[in-house]
């Protein structure tokens, strides 16, 4: 395996990474927010206040987006496998 394979394998992995991980990160970011405007409009500065809810939103999503995780990283593995075949 050549290094410039190796780069590739780290870059697709890195891609694949942020792929799974922007849309939670997303999604937790816009409920921190909400969170912060309503305790910016009510003046209620309680700290564990926006943790409940980015919890539930983050578990929600991840249920949701489930068979997306799971086609992108059977994609990636079945692309690893590959390079592994074509190796040996």
């Amino acid at each position: 395996m050549s290094p410039t394979d190796v780069l590739d394998v780290g870059q697709d992995a890195i891609f694949v990474l942020l792929k799974v991980g922007t849309p939670l990160m997303f999604a937790a970011l816009l409920t921190g927010l909400a969170i912060s405007f309503f305790q910016a409009l009510t003046q209620i500065q309680e700290m564990t206040l926006s943790f409940i809810p980015k919890i539930l939103v983050t578990f929600g999503g991840m249920i949701l987006l489930m068979p997306f995780f799971g086609r992108t990283l059977g994609a990636f593995s079945q692309e690893i496998f590959n390079r592994i075949i074509g190796l040996g």
